[in-house]
């Protein structure tokens, strides 16, 4: 089936077998391997994207549901630089392996695009559901908070 649809703010189109999972056509047809496959349950939140600004496990979509919606990768939310959540997780070291990084960026995204002054508890309900194996936690909530306030300056400057 020909699935058309914005991928990372551009026009795309390709086949998708009617049962392929919005995960394997963006890893294997678009080559985009931020998105992880993880569990391949919907559990650890590994292969998180954004659709229509939602928060998604791809892994639990198949490819032909995005048809006429957006899809934004981690790809899709930056330019030649990190933005601003990027750049939070490098500075307060969100990461440690990178595995999950992806998913908890994107959720982060979608969390501050919302609530753009959230509190830990907000943080850790946005992430609910996604794994960290390296449990760097703590990390990974200062780093939605940093990039809160790196948002907020922003926002003053212009």
């Amino acid at each position: 089936m020909l699935v058309k649809f914005r991928l990372n703010g551009h026009h795309v189109e390709k086949e998708a077998s009617p049962n392929e999972t919005l995960l394997d056509f963006l890893r294997l047809r678009f080559k985009i391997t931020s998105v992880k496959k993880g569990c391949d349950l919907g559990e650890c939140g590994t292969c998180t994207v954004l659709l229509d600004g939602k928060p998604v496990r791809s892994c639990l979509i198949l490819a032909v549901q995005v048809n006429g919606s957006s899809v934004t990768t981690v790809e899709g939310i930056s330019g030649a630089e990190l933005n601003l959540i990027q750049r939070a997780f490098v500075e307060n070291y969100g990461f440690q392996c990178g595995f999950c990084t992806p998913g908890m960026v994107l959720a982060a995204k979608a969390l501050l695009d919302e609530n753009p002054n959230p509190r830990a508890d907000d943080i850790k309900e946005a992430l609910d559901g996604h794994l960290c194996r390296c449990t760097g936690y703590e990390q990974i909530i200062e780093s939605v908070l940093k990039a809160s306030e790196l948002m907020k300056r922003s926002q003053q400057r212009t």
